[in-house]
């Protein structure tokens, strides 16, 4: 049986992100159109971004997001910012054009309140036939998790953060 999947990697350990692009990656090497939509991370260089260039015409990525949400000076400006991303991405996932949506870190979205969890929840339920889509980020929502066809949970066991050893370029960025 061949169906879109949604997934959804979830947890306070590192690596959902870097899973979703990984399944990104595969998703391109066998001819696949993927959306790439990330909510939370801000404008700065990172590898993801270098790389998505080199799959231009296979990948659309998007940066939609300004920085970390729970620092945030302006929490009014920032759930603007995380609707309207949020309707970008109900946009692609509907547009029929990629075999692959990934919403990188949209939990955190539900998770305070920006957008509404039960019709995020909808819109992925509903979306086309054969089209995946994951969502990464903490904290998913069990509505989620029930919905969702596969779900990995990303454990905290031991972190180079905990020493003092600070993100690293080409690991974390």
């Amino acid at each position: 049986m061949s169906k879109g999947l949604l997934i959804v990697y979830t947890g306070n350990g590192k690596g959902k992100t870097t899973a979703a692009l990984g399944l990104a990656f595969r998703a391109l090497g066998h001819g696949f159109r993927v959306s790439f939509i990330q909510f939370i991370k801000g404008s700065w260089n990172y590898g993801e971004m270098e790389s998505a260039r080199l799959f231009d015409s296979m990948m659309d990525f998007h940066v939609l997001g300004k920085g970390f949400t729970w620092k945030s000076l302006d929490i009014d400006e920032d759930t603007a910012m995380a609707c309207q991303a949020w309707e970008f991405a109900k946009g692609q996932i509907a547009s029929g054009r990629f075999q692959v949506v990934v919403l990188d870190e949209l939990t955190y979205l539900m998770k305070y309140g920006m957008v509404e969890e039960a019709e995020v929840v909808r819109a992925l339920a509903d979306r086309p036939d054969g089209l995946h889509v994951v969502v990464t980020g903490r904290d998913a929502p069990a509505s989620l998790i029930e919905t969702a066809d596969l779900v990995t949970e990303m454990k905290d066991i031991k972190h180079p953060y905990t020493k003092g050893i600070k993100a690293q370029k080409g690991i974390e960025f």
